[in-house]
């Protein structure tokens, strides 16, 4: 593996980035909409003096999911469209290895979900006034994390897929059940056992107890397992992509 290869591929894949208008406006704009229409929601459901809001109580751990579900269907389709397109086949015929590649493309990737999940963090607590209790520092780690999962799992199901319908079949096998279980409906512990221990092979479910927790703490000294658990997951899904690429589609 070679940084120099690695940093050329995350360049150029961020230069086509770029370059989309419509994967940009759905990188930027769609999670910051569908989070003020949470917001607006609430707007008119009245709330007990003294407790909290029902923005305040949903909103940090919905917030969570859709970056994690726009970075997985972007990334998915877009690293399969090049393989079908002869690109990652050029690539991996150069002296790039499968490890520069798929390293490449989470790099370039990586830095559009961090730049994403710090936008909607800062967008729901200074524009949509969500209260939290925790450092908004700590919030934005997590939901940068639940970005670059998703591109981490956005990259593995690419990998093990044919078509762009499959990468998208893929999305209700993957990110369907985490969302059941990852604790949002109702509490992990009150789970039927099984179901607990489903849940937690699952990396969201992590990520929404860490939400979970900031929401009631001021300190982030209790989410640091967490965060270790998370980028495990992620590097597992890294290492899955490496190990599953195929230069192209047949």
């Amino acid at each position: 593996m070679s940084p120099r290869l690695t940093g050329a591929t995350a360049v150029r894949v961020l230069t086509q980035i770029r370059r989309d208008k419509r994967t940009l406006a759905l990188i930027v704009f769609i999670p910051l909409i569908l989070l003020t229409l949470l917001w607006w929601m609430f707007q008119d459901v009245p709330t007990r003096p003294g407790a909290q809001s029902p923005f305040d109580s949903v909103g940090p751990a919905i917030m969570g999911l859709f970056p994690l579900i726009i970075m997985f269907l972007i990334t998915s389709v877009t690293t399969l469209r090049e393989r079908q397109g002869g690109t990652m086949e050029r690539l991996m015929a150069s002296p790039s290895s499968k490890a520069d590649v798929v390293l490449g493309y989470a790099l370039a990737f990586g830095l559009v979900a961090t730049a994403q999940g710090a936008l909607v963090v800062g967008y729901a607590l200074w524009v949509l006034h969500l209260t939290f209790a925790g450092p908004a520092w700590a919030l934005m780690i997590i939901i940068v994390l639940d970005s670059i999962l998703g591109t981490a799992l956005g990259l593995a199901a690419s990998s093990l897929s044919r078509t762009e319908f499959q990468a998208l079949q893929m999305m209700p096998a993957v990110i369907l059940p985490q969302l059941l279980l990852s604790g949002i409906a109702i509490q992990r512990d009150m789970m039927p056992r099984a179901l607990e221990w489903i849940s937690d092979a699952l990396p969201l479910s992590y990520a929404i107890d860490a939400i979970k927790t900031l929401s009631k703490e001021t300190s982030a000294s209790s989410i640091w397992s967490q965060v270790v658990i998370l980028l495990a997951f992620i590097a597992g899904a890294l290492v899955l992509g490496v190990a599953t690429l195929r230069r192209r589609t047949d």
